[in-house]
């Protein structure tokens, strides 16, 4: 064991040794030409600058990429929840229609209870950044917020009025949660 120890120990000191005597060979050689050393080591400063500037716009860059992600996250991570709760909501307002058909003395504080309901669902949407498409008939029909769920000619409309809506839809921010779901004319031009 000692042996192995003493073998090692020779092996540093030669290795040490050899780093020392290449070092001694690199000066000799710019003992003669100390400009030659000076470009060498600016040319080394100018690369290690480079990394060094390259690597701060990376953590630079990679710091945004993740504030935004992590944005992203706040705004749009209860997409799949929201998309969940719409229902809920469209089945109040189906029960508030019911409940105004049939309404009675009896009934009154159903509807209100409701309606009550339905306005603090809208205040949580709004709080939460989810904003209902309520188009009207007559309205322009638009591909990007509304879904055609048929089309019949209609007279008196122009091709492309919504005639019909069969379900509001619901922005989350800037992105579409839901399209409204509309009836759309198909007249023909006269």
């Amino acid at each position: 064991m000692a042996n192995s120890t003493n073998d090692e120990f020779l092996d540093d000191i030669d290795d040490l040794e050899a780093e020392a005597t290449a070092q001694e060979e690199a000066d000799a050689e710019y003992a003669d030409s100390p400009e030659a050393r000076i470009e060498e080591l600016e040319a080394e400063r100018d690369e290690y600058k480079d990394r060094f500037m390259r690597a701060l716009a990376d953590a630079e860059n990679a710091r945004k990429r993740a504030d935004k992600d992590r944005r992203e996250a706040e705004q749009y991570g209860s997409t799949r929840m929201s998309r969940d709760i719409l229902s809920v909501y469209d089945n109040l307002s189906r029960a508030l229609m019911a409940a105004k058909e049939e309404q009675t003395p009896a009934s009154d504080a159903l509807v209100e209870g409701i309606e009550l309901t339905l306005r603090e669902l809208l205040n949580v949407f709004k709080k939460h950044g989810i904003e209902k498409i309520a188009p009207e008939v007559g309205d322009k029909f638009d591909p990007t917020h509304h879904e055609a769920m048929f089309e019949a000619p209609v007279p008196g409309t122009k091709a492309g009025e919504i005639i019909q809506v069969s379900a509001e839809g619901f922005m989350l921010y800037d992105r579409l949660l839901r399209p409204a779901q509309v009836g759309v004319s198909s007249m023909p031009a006269s």
